[in-house]
């Protein structure tokens, strides 16, 4: 349909687009946003269609937007509208979609990702761009203290939220879906004895770092079968829990990794 040019801050649907920068909002409308073409075309790419654009004619072309309602805004209002207070010509409403644990399909090979009580969007992002980046089949977020759906989570991801499956769910629902399965769970704890090169990583399973401050929780520390440290040279005792994932599923891949000529 033919574009519609919005030239108010104060006009309606640019005030329901402020607001989704909310939570509730977003919860409650079952949306969320991308902002920029880079993330925009990521997210169409893996097949999701947005349900609105708005978008600055000099910066934008939304020629291949093909199905969503267009609206020509000026930089002045989509700086108004973005998350980060700074436009990038496009921002992108899209309707959310499942995070549901039961959709995920499990096999001999299965790597998961799970994080307990993740508190920063950064941190969720970065873990599911290291799952996109080995391979991972899903990446679970157990009693998260933030959204999916949060720009931020997005944006940090490069686009990973849009390809790599993510599940949101609570810590026992998650334990009892791994065992049922036969997934192994290992969980990254300064204090084991035995380090991530001596852990066996075979698959099937599910790698798990705690939250930033609080580390794993007593319930998610009697559930894991095994327990590994990162070794640590230095003064600090720990890593950042994103870096932590990240080192653990490499590791993991490497010991799954098939012999040469297999």
């Amino acid at each position: 349909m033919p574009d519609q040019i919005i030239t108010s801050s104060a006009n309606p649907r640019i005030k329901t687009l402020v607001g989704l920068r909310d939570r509730r909002n977003r919860d409650r409308n079952g949306v969320f946003i991308v902002e920029g073409p880079r993330l925009l075309a990521r997210a169409v790419g893996a097949g999701h269609q947005p349900r609105e654009i708005y978008y600055d004619r000099d910066r934008f072309d939304p020629a291949s937007s093909s199905g969503a309602l267009l609206f020509a805004c000026s930089s002045r209002i989509l700086s108004r509208a973005s998350y980060r207070g700074s436009d990038e010509g496009v921002i992108a409403v899209f309707d959310q979609f499942d995070v549901g644990i039961d959709r995920l399909e499990t096999g001999p090979r299965t790597l998961l990702l799970m994080a307990e009580g993740v508190e920063k969007p950064g941190n969720l992002g970065a873990i599911l761009r290291t799952a996109d980046a080995v391979g991972a089949d899903a990446v679970i977020a157990a009693d998260p203290e933030i959204d999916p759906f949060n720009p931020n989570v997005g944006r940090s991801s490069t686009g990973a939220l849009f390809t790599v499956p993510i599940v949101v769910t609570d810590l026992e629902s998650a334990i009892v879906w791994l065992r049922e399965r036969r997934i192994h769970l290992v969980a990254a704890d300064p204090s084991a004895d035995v380090d991530l090169w001596s852990a066996d990583l075979g698959a099937p399973i599910a790698l798990l770092v705690g939250s930033e401050h609080r580390g794993l929780t007593t319930e998610a520390r009697q559930a894991a079968d095994n327990l590994v440290s990162i070794p640590m040279l230095g003064l600090t005792d720990s890593l950042n829990a994103s870096v932590t994932m990240a080192l653990l599923a490499y590791e993991a891949r490497r010991q799954q990794a098939p012999a040469p000529g297999h």
